[in-house]
């Protein structure tokens, strides 16, 4: 199945769309939420990129094209997995001639469904949050991890470090298994998080015969009208993953990515207190970060 169109329909930059056809219900940090009907939802996913929270004011052209292509490829690969929320129709069904033309490429037709405020994190090597966590209390979401960890090192097996699901302005927030549990019910709590680490295993293993290790990613669930988990927004994307060509990998350092952990570094040389507004990004990190969102979709799909 696939809801959207060719990444290729969509060449220029969109750091906000603007549709006649349809109602905005709510901009993200990074997709633009319209309404179709009462079953329904039309999802634009901008070039808009937030970093720590924050969204930039600089679009990376091409880059809400290639989180539609990817995701609708990981949707397509875990079909066997999980439901997820595409329907039968596309972007063109509901849009005029004039609003397609400006979405194409990065637009999604799906179901209308209820969101889990959990975003459910699986880390299979620790890095960011992850590391700094460790390296204060050998914990990672409150799992006791080994001592003596480096870095950007393989865990012995994936983890479930949930977060909240912030708002567009917000900053998502680390939960422990229990708090999932006391939000979602124990046996949901369980649900997403053995579906997501089957997940994660299942894209690790294939990325990994294309040369990219994935340290982790995000995903997200709702509910469908039957009460069955379901998998929604993007998945496995530069944006939502850290992603890490296997031939530059070294444990005991940040490993060079595909994903917008090249941006962070860039903020990192800043004087910037990571709040907003973000700061501008001159065009070479601009350029830099669309070609490691093209290389990545390239590696993984073709």
């Amino acid at each position: 199945m696939n809801t959207s169109e060719p990444a290729s329909a969509a060449p220029h930059a969109i750091h906000q769309s603007e549709l006649a056809s349809l109602p905005l219900l709510a901009r993200g940090k990074v997709r633009d939420i319209y309404a179709v009907d009462d079953t329904r939802l039309l999802i634009v996913t901008s070039d808009r990129l937030s970093a720590y929270d924050v969204v930039l004011p600089n679009p990376i052209p091409g880059k809400g094209a290639v989180l539609t292509a990817l995701t609708d490829f990981w949707l397509n690969e875990f079909s066997d997995v999980v439901r997820d929320h595409r329907v039968a129709e596309t972007p063109a069904d509901v849009l005029s001639a004039e609003d397609h033309a400006q979405v194409g490429g990065r637009a999604s037709l799906v179901a209308r469904l209820e969101p889990l405020p959990v975003e459910a994190v699986v880390r299979g090597y620790l890095i960011g949050s992850g590391w700094r966590d460790y390296s204060a209390t050998g914990r990672v979401s409150g799992i006791e991890l080994p001592a003596g960890l480096r870095q950007a090192d393989a865990l012995p097996e994936p983890i479930f470090t949930p977060s909240t699901k912030a708002e567009a302005g917000d900053k998502d927030q680390p939960m422990d298994f229990a708090e999932v549990q006391r939000v979602i019910g124990a046996e949901r709590a369980a649900e997403v998080r053995d579906t997501a680490i089957a997940l994660y295993r299942r894209a690790a293993a294939y990325a990994s015969e294309r040369g990219i290790i994935i340290a982790d990613t995000k995903f997200e669930f709702g509910l469908d009208p039957q009460g069955r988990l379901t998998l929604i927004d993007e998945v496995l994307t530069p944006d939502s993953s850290r992603f890490w060509p296997r031939t530059d990998y070294v444990p005991g350092t940040s490993p060079p990515s595909f994903d917008k952990q090249y941006v962070r570094d860039y903020l990192d040389t800043l004087d910037w207190d990571k709040t907003a507004p973000g700061p501008q990004l001159p065009q070479s990190v601009i350029d830099g970060t669309a070609a490691r969102y093209a290389e990545a979709q390239k590696r993984l799909t073709t």
